[in-house]
C-alpha cells in the first residue's frame, strides 16, 4: 500500500506502509523517483532519475508541504 498524500504539479508525494519506521516521503515524477528523510531537516536519501533540477524542486514540494507529511504519517503509522 502506498497512499498518497499530495500532488502537487509533476509532483506525487507518498510513502509505503511496509518500509522503514524513519519518517520520509518517496516523490514521484513523470521522470524518476526520490526519497526525502525528514528529520532532523528535509534532505535526499535516494534519486533514481531526477535531474538536479527536478531534485530542487522536488525538495521544495516536500518542505512545503512538510506539516502534511508528518500528520499522515502519524495518521497511518501511529505516534
Amino acid at each position: 500500500m502506498a497512499p498518497t498524500i499530495v500532488r502537487d504539479g509533476q509532483f506525487r508525494l507518498f510513502f509505503f506502509s511496509r518500509e522503514e519506521p524513519r519518517i520520509h516521503v518517496h516523490v514521484a515524477h513523470p521522470d524518476g523517483e526520490a526519497k526525502f528523510w525528514l528529520t532532523p531537516d528535509v534532505h535526499l536519501a535516494v534519486n533514481m532519475g531526477l535531474s538536479a533540477a527536478q531534485l530542487r524542486q522536488a525538495q521544495a514540494v516536500v518542505s512545503a508541504h512538510l506539516k502534511e507529511i508528518e500528520d499522515a504519517w502519524r495518521r497511518h503509522f501511529g505516534g
